[in-house]
């Protein structure tokens, strides 16, 4: 997904919320849904997470991870049919397989929280400068700037990494390699060489950014060097108010086996 993960400017309520506040919410959101066993609970975390795509102005960007999560979720909600044989027979299958309803749930809720765990920190990194977040996670989380800038560098790399396969299909495309095809063996075959170049070429931008940094006096910076404060306010209080009832609703909803 090309530039997926560039900024998204804005003026919203999660936009001024804390660097570390937006990454936090987000890992509870996640949290919430792998601690919630019930369905309509964790489709409502799917629609939140639309929502808050929407109040951020992001909702086309989630709407784009929903729908090609959705096409994951389709291959494990199969998987995990044929592979749960628990419980009571709903439908049979030939080679003495059949769908279960222990099966029919299990992989139900395992799609649910792949989609409602995935989307939330994307969208928080959508709408996170990467040099907020890293001085942010050095002044208030107390992170070494090596480790916080390792973090903010990675998630940079994706989108350039994922132009360069782009790339490197279009080349092969134009050499009559047939990645169109809709069998899914056929089509990994011939995509995994392709990471070999990939490779090569990760490890060429990797290097060129470690000598910039080191030319840039990057083993002298320290916390005193950024010169941002990221103080705590409000809003993030009511962000980490709003996670822990998630919390506590989703825990509340397993109890009472709802």
């Amino acid at each position: 997904m090309k530039g997926f993960f560039d900024y998204i400017p804005g003026n919203t309520g999660l936009h001024k919320l804390n660097p570390v506040t937006k990454i936090m919410l987000s890992f509870i959101i996640c949290i919430a849904c792998f601690i919630s066993k019930n369905p309509y609970f964790l489709l409502g975390i799917i629609g939140l997470n639309l929502l808050l795509g929407a109040y951020a102005g992001a909702f086309s960007r989630a709407v784009r991870l929903l729908k090609g999560l959705l096409k994951i979720s389709v291959l494990l909600f199969l998987i995990q049919l044929l592979i749960i044989q628990s419980g009571e027979a709903l439908i049979a299958l030939p080679l003495h397989l059949s769908i279960t309803d222990n099966g029919l749930r299990t992989a139900i809720n395992l799609v649910l929280r792949l989609v409602g765990a995935t989307i939330p920190l994307a969208l928080m990194l959508s709408i996170t400068r990467m040099n907020d977040l890293s001085n942010a996670l050095v002044t208030r989380v107390h992170v070494p700037y090596k480790y916080a800038f390792t973090l903010t560098t990675a998630i940079r790399f994706i989108p350039v990494f994922t132009e360069e396969m782009a790339g490197i299909m279009e080349a092969q495309i134009s050499r009559g390699v047939e990645f169109d095809t809709r069998n899914i063996l056929k089509k990994m075959r011939l995509i995994l060489p392709l990471c070999v170049p990939l490779l090569i070429t990760s490890v060429k931008k990797a290097d060129a950014s470690a000598i910039s940094a080191e030319l840039r006096g990057f083993q002298l910076r320290t916390v005193k060097s950024c010169y941002k404060t990221y103080p705590f306010h409000v809003g993030d209080a009511a962000a980490f108010f709003f996670g822990a009832c998630l919390i506590m609703g989703a825990v509340l909803l397993n109890l009472t086996n709802l």
